[in-house]
């Protein structure tokens, strides 16, 4: 049986020798293609499909979690936005409320001067007027004197002639 099965396989070999081409267009051909396309059924089933499934949810969790993260970044330039107005309201209302405290002290400054320059010259008008009154009275009694003592010197003065 082995010398028969040697010889069929001798025979083929100087077959295919004779017909010998590059390529031989014989039953392997279609047999090899449906070869070809049961691996690429078992591979598509088996490795392919399972893969392509990790990958596109793979895919999905990135584009989720990135659609997420633009969400969040967005509501947070949205929240810093609103901050930076909300700082900025404030310093201004700071800077209104510092004018007017500013103004307030300024108009208080200038009326507590006003008054204390009208003191001042109400005092100054009081003690001129006490000053011409006593220099009034001064006057009124150097003159009493003065003619007491002219009197006395014409009366020591015709006194002493008469």
């Amino acid at each position: 049986m082995w010398t028969g099965l040697t010889l069929l396989a001798v025979e083929a070999v100087e077959a295919t020798e004779e017909a010998g081409g590059l390529f031989d267009l014989d039953a392997t051909l279609p047999l090899m293609a449906i070869q070809f396309l049961i691996l690429m059924a078992v591979l598509n089933a088996i490795f392919y499909k399972p893969l392509g499934n990790a990958i596109d949810e793979r895919d999905a969790y990135v584009r989720s979690t990135k659609a997420n993260a633009q969400e969040r970044l967005a509501k947070a330039e949205k929240l810093a936005t609103e901050y930076e107005q909300s700082l900025a309201d404030t310093r201004k209302a700071a800077r209104s409320v510092i004018e007017q405290a500013q103004a307030e002290a300024q108009q208080i400054a200038s009326q507590k001067q006003a008054d204390a320059q009208q003191e001042a010259a109400a005092q100054r008008e009081q003690v001129q007027k006490e000053l011409d009154e006593q220099k009034a009275a001064a006057m009124s009694q150097l003159e009493q004197k003065v003619d007491s003592l002219s009197d006395q010197i014409l009366g020591k003065l015709l006194g002493s002639v008469a």
